[in-house]
């Protein structure tokens, strides 16, 4: 029988039965019944949204994270435990999306790393792969929240590493964790009065509930059924043969990029002199882009002699990543496609030097991107409310420009995640993400920034300040009854947001319209109101906004914006 035939024999005919040793076969199968799972109940997990407006989207978010792990490891024909879950947590890293999909790839970037000596692993070495999971998934989160995913996965992994014996068995370590997983979940809006207060619990810890349970009913011999679905493959960059031989030649160098920690026992770091190294990778190499943040030089070089960017660097700090990648490899990948050296090189020496300042902007609606545009956003990246961009999206959005320092406007909270990752896991420029929530605070700091001060902190803090004097609103079907912040609201109302907090509620569209619009107005100096439509917005409805403005407030200044976007029918902007 071919090899390939045996381990597939093999991965079929796996016996979970009180197994002790969980293998890469195994791990492949639970996690696809993990996946099938969550996409089975993605919709329940959309419906426990704090706000009972339709955009929640934690379920999908989730879903679509595990399942850019499935399709990484899903032509995968190998029993290495290490080698699968490397696989897997990679491709959820790439495609996570929204805060808790963030969360949960990091949770199983944890897990990688607690396993990547392990080509089998027992419970007690497992249970050890979960804690760092959890202690990963913490310290991915700048202010963690308690009573949210983080609290179930932490609770849930405590109870079941101590509860191992010398008896244990993979099948008990895992009853163990989903059973406190239920518990736990059941006890968030004990700890998060938010959530008690909407009667649901954490969405993001029900995601990963399911997940877990998914991983469980594998290993108590539950057959998942193959539901059809083909999961998509995240682009990855790194090749995965090599047709570079002992008889290649090197044609095009090595694609180096470095992360040094400057040591003050080797420089003078406020003095740091950026200049000198660009010069020097001027003078080894090409496609030169480095730059300085606080007491981190990031730097990306084209070069035939990656080991002079090393000994150079060297002298004045230590590394925190090194990425050297042989670019004849992937010329030779590309086969037929590929440019001749004598073309590459002369495209190498027209592409022109990084500009200084790079936009990034995340938006929903035709009308809102072509102001972005207009604006000076480089690249726009589609998405906003229930259309959560994944890490890679922002990567490949990244790849779009050439500047030394690209600003990201991720204008929605449960977008900044992603855009973070993304910025963290690039290397050819500096990465600033700003903390847009909203589009209006995007768009207030876009349009104040003065791009042509070099001084990158000064233009960061410009951005800052304005986004500071900006309040929005929001308008949104309600989609169930409620009580919130002492408002009372029925399902099919409208209602008004402004901060996190419903403020309105009325059955009439308008009325819940005009009185978020006059909150607004109302604030201590606030006076312009920039009005962005959005597409369940009608002429008539603008017209009565308008009227009903231009004589409460005649001397606020009001502009309407086509904006196109989906779920509010209206963004207001307050200056």
């Amino acid at each position: 029988m071919a090899k390939k035939d045996k381990k597939s024999s093999e991965r079929s005919t796996i016996n979970v039965k009180n197994i002790k040793y969980l293998g890469g076969f195994l791990l492949s199968k639970m996690a696809r019944g993990g996946a099938k799972q969550l996409r089975t109940n993605a919709e329940e997990v959309n419906k426990l949204n704090v706000f009972p407006v339709p955009d929640g989207d934690t379920g999908d978010n989730m879903r679509m994270t595990i399942e850019s792990g499935i399709a990484a490891i899903e032509n995968m024909d190998s029993d290495d435990l290490a080698e699968v879950m490397k696989a897997l947590s990679h491709g959820m890293l790439l495609g996570a999306r929204g805060n808790s999909g963030v969360i949960l790839s990091q949770f199983f970037a944890g897990m990688a790393k607690g396993l990547e000596s392990s080509e089998k692993a027992d419970p007690v070495t497992f249970g050890h792969a979960l804690e760092l999971g959890v202690q990963q998934a913490y310290s991915s989160v700048m202010t963690p929240t308690e009573g949210t995913i983080l609290t179930v996965a932490r609770e849930a992994v405590e109870y079941a590493v101590a509860r191992l014996t010398p008896k244990s068995t993979i099948r008990t370590l895992f009853a163990d964790l989903v059973k406190e997983m239920h518990e736990s979940l059941d006890r968030t809006p004990e700890i998060l009065s938010v959530l008690k207060e909407a009667g649901v619990v954490d969405s993001g810890g029900a995601g990963l509930l399911y997940i877990m349970d998914g991983f469980n009913r594998v290993l108590n011999g539950e057959e998942i059924a193959d539901d059809g679905v083909k999961y998509e493959l995240v682009k990855q960059s790194a090749p995965t043969t090599f047709a570079f031989d002992e008889n290649s030649e090197m044609t095009y160098g090595y694609c180096t990029e470095l992360l040094v920690q400057l040591q003050r026992s080797k420089t003078d770091i406020e003095n740091f002199d950026i200049d000198a190294l660009r010069s020097f990778l001027v003078s080894i190499g090409d496609s030169v882009v480095a730059f300085k943040t606080e007491s981190i030089v990031k730097l990306h070089v084209h070069t035939f002699t990656p080991e002079k960017v090393i000994e150079y660097c060297r002298k004045y700090g230590e590394f925190l990543t090194v990425k050297i990648e042989n670019m004849s490899v992937q010329h030779t990948e590309l086969g037929e496609n590929a440019p001749d050296a004598n073309t590459a090189a002369q495209k190498e020496e027209n592409i022109p030097p990084a500009k200084r300042y790079g936009i990034v902007a995340v938006s929903n609606g035709p009308g809102i991107e072509n102001l972005f545009l207009e604006l000076g956003v480089d690249v726009i990246v589609h998405g906003g409310q229930t259309q959560n961009p994944s890490t890679n999206d922002f990567l490949e959005a990244f790849e779009k420009i050439s500047a030394e320092h690209i600003f990201v406007f991720p204008n929605n909270g449960n977008i900044f995640m992603a855009a973070q990752q993304a910025g963290d896991l690039y290397g050819k420029a500096e990465i600033h993400v700003l903390p847009s929530k909203n589009i209006g605070t995007g768009y207030v700091a876009v349009s104040a920034a003065n791009y042509d001060n070099p001084d990158v902190d000064a233009v960061i803090a410009e951005m800052n300040e304005a986004m500071q004097r900006v309040t929005a609103g929001y308008v949104s079907p309600s989609i169930r009854d409620a009580d919130m912040n002492g408002v009372h609201i029925n399902s099919g109302d409208t209602i008004g947001i402004i901060n996190k907090e419903i403020v309105v509620s009325d059955a009439d569209k308008m009325t819940a319209t005009c009185k978020l619009a006059s909150m607004l107005l109302d604030l201590p100096e606030k006076f312009m109101l920039t009005v962005f439509c959005g597409e369940d917005s009608a002429e008539d409805e603008k017209e009565k906004l308008t009227q009903y403005l231009g004589e409460k407030y005649p001397d606020a200044e009001v502009y309407f914006i086509d904006g196109g976007q989906e779920i509010y029918p209206y963004i207001f902007v307050a200056e």
